[in-house]
């Protein structure tokens, strides 16, 4: 199983820089920050891992409440917190975006939407923990019995040609199956149904085998230039010959089992490993080996333009994980709902700095 982040390493890594060092710090919006911060509190969070440097001053954000001024919230964090950043030589972090994507879908199986979504098979037994599913990403991480002997759970290919027909585990049927895979990268997703009612779906768990960029493989098959490739672009040379684009999809063995989320866990947004709702530009993936769930993470990318249109340099907060986030110097950012998210989280691949904000001793 993986493991939480150690101190000694984290200490040898990181040296103290002081909130003077942070690109922008003064001009970020710190309430935003400070509400992200809030809702990783207990009982909010469920899967808190443990804290270096001492417990995160969550019982002191809940007495603040998600009611105080822009320049109380900054004070919390300079009070609170000290800012820490590698040590040189350093290695060029990178940040990457994701988002929830919207799909067109129905309970019952059609013409239309014949591309089912599956819950969790009860025959898949993990062997190791989802959280820490990028540092396990070099092996298989879940099994099945077959007969007196565990084997290797249905790979992507196997499931997509029929291997779990039959078991009951369609939560509703989705039309594009190009669509249906970048949910399944990127997490989650809503899928308005054909009765024009809602539904979120939320990760629950993979098949144990590791996740593949279909990305990189395109690359290394000299398909499209790294410089090039977008999701748009992948999208499009995915559809522009079905079968090799599912032939590439299957390379890619990993593949994800949803849940639906019902009244208020699904109201407010997707939900992220930490178990509470991610917030649009302040909710962080990050490696949980290197950087504790719950921890304020400042990131500054100086060519990936924000919203407003000025460099990003942003508190944010690392509530998620990925298959693909590993290393300290890696985040990847959540933008939000719908087309407008996606476009962003498409184009988000930027060198950038993190300074992990650790509590005072």
């Amino acid at each position: 199983m993986g493991s939480s982040p150690d101190i000694g390493t984290l200490e040898s890594d990181y040296v103290a820089c002081g909130f003077d060092a942070l690109p922008g710090w003064a001009e970020d919006d710190h309430l935003a920050a400070f509400r992200a911060f809030l809702s990783s509190c207990p009982p909010h969070a469920v899967r808190i891992a443990r804290t270096i440097h001492g417990p995160l001053p969550f019982q002191e954000a809940l007495a603040l409440g998600a009611d105080i001024r822009p320049d109380e919230a900054r004070k919390f964090f300079e009070t609170h917190f000290e800012p820490f950043c590698r040590q040189a030589p350093r290695v060029q972090g990178f940040v990457t975006g994701y988002y929830e994507p919207i799909l067109l879908g129905a309970l019952e199986r059609s013409d239309r939407f014949n591309v089912p979504v599956y819950g969790l098979p009860s025959d898949l037994g993990p062997l190791e923990s989802e959280v820490f599913r990028a540092d396990n990403n070099d092996k298989v991480t879940a099994r099945r019995r077959r007969g007196c002997e565990l084997v290797d759970y249905y790979t992507r290919a196997e499931i997509e040609t029929g291997a779990l027909e039959g078991r009951g585990l369609e939560l509703l049927y989705v039309g594009d199956w190009v669509e249906l895979f970048f949910m399944h990268v990127q997490g989650s997703g809503r899928v308005q149904l054909d009765d024009g009612s809602w539904v979120r779906l939320s990760f629950a768990g993979k098949n144990g085998h590791p996740y593949t960029s279909i990305a990189k493989v395109l690359v290394e098959k000299n398909e499209l230039s790294a410089n090039e490739i977008d999701m748009a672009r992948l999208k499009a040379w995915l559809r522009a010959a079905p079968e090799r684009g599912r032939r590439l999809l299957q390379e890619n063995k990993s593949y994800i089992f949803f849940r639906i989320l019902t009244g208020v866990e699904g109201s407010g947004g997707p939900l992220g490993a930490e178990g509470v709702t991610l917030t649009p530009g302040r909710s962080l993936a990050i490696d949980p080996v290197c950087t504790p769930l719950g921890c304020p993470v400042y990131v500054a990318a100086d060519r990936l333009l924000a919203e407003c249109g000025r460099p990003f340099a942003r508190l944010m907060v690392g509530q998620d994980v990925g298959s693909a986030i590993r290393g300290p110097e890696r985040g990847d950012i959540f933008w939000g709902t719908g087309d407008a998210a996606g476009e962003f989280a498409g184009s988000t691949r930027h060198q950038a700095t993190f300074f992990l904000l650790l509590p005072k001793r």
